[in-house]
This record gives C-alpha cells, structure tokens and sequence, in this order.
C-alpha cells in the first residue's frame, strides 16, 4: 500500500507524540521528559507502542508519569505561544523524522537515537512555536542537528 509508514516508523512517532503529550500535561521540557523515562521506557514505548496506541493516552500517559516519577514544572511552551500550537502528533511526527534519521546515519537503536534528538540543541528551537525551525525540512532539521549549526 502505497503511503503507508513502516511499523518502526509508527512506533517511533507513538514514543515522540507521547513524549510531547506528558511533556505538555506536566509542563516540562521535551528533553526532561525523554530522560525521565530513560532507555529503557523508551525502548518499551517503542516495542509496543502498537498496544499503548490503542489504549487511552490519558491513562497511558499518566501511567508512565506515575512510574518515571516526572513531577509537575514550570515549562510550558504551549501557553507561551502567540501562533497555532502544532498537535502532539504534529510535534511527534517532527520528532519521528529526526530520531529515524539519527538511527539510520548514526547506526544507533531506535532508543538511543531518540534520547539523541531530544538532548541536542535541536529540540529546543522545535519546541519554540514561536519560531519556524519546527515547519523546516526533515533535512534541514537533520543536518541542524548533525552539524550544530542553528539558525
């Protein structure tokens, strides 16, 4: 079937799309919610994210709240935007093209490379929906990230 995604794509976008929906129910950073969570969760989301797709967000959300411990801050970029706010699944499907190409170029598993993307300097002007950098390319998202180069 043409169009569809491959089901380590669609895995990989679950992970990314919950990260940002507990990042947003908790008020934290992107990256503080990725590392709450750790390798090891995040590997989980990811092997069955097929089976927590399929379940309430709300509650699987607040299960992984619950377990990673991940307290209530002060970071909320979704107030703090004069523009649309992009969905969770908006932002996890930016954040599904960056850890793919970070696993794929880099040689690293899908965990590793998502705790990539989250931790470098790159997540931070996704995260601004007061910026653009979020509607650039895939490419130019990558090579920002490879390079380090922002603009």
């Amino acid at each position: 079937m043409a169009g569809r995604e491959s089901r380590r794509a669609n895995d990989v976008f679950f992970a990314c799309s919950l990260i940002d929906y507990i990042a947003r129910k908790t008020k934290n950073r992107r990256v503080d919610v990725a590392e709450a969570l750790g390798a090891g969760r995040v590997a989980r989301i990811i092997e069955l994210a097929d089976v927590y797709h399929s379940d309430n967000i709300d509650a699987v959300s607040d299960g992984f709240i619950e377990e990673a411990t991940i307290s209530e801050g002060s970071f909320d970029n979704v107030a703090a935007a004069r523009y649309a706010v992009p969905s969770h699944w908006d932002v996890g499907k930016v954040y599904k093209r960056l850890v793919l190409a970070i696993a794929d170029r880099e040689g690293v598993d899908l965990s590793e490379a998502l705790l990539r993307a989250y931790q470098s300097p790159v997540s931070a002007l996704i995260d601004d929906y007061n910026g653009s950098f979020y509607y650039d390319s895939p490419q130019a998202i990558y090579d920002a990230y490879a390079t380090g180069e922002l603009t």
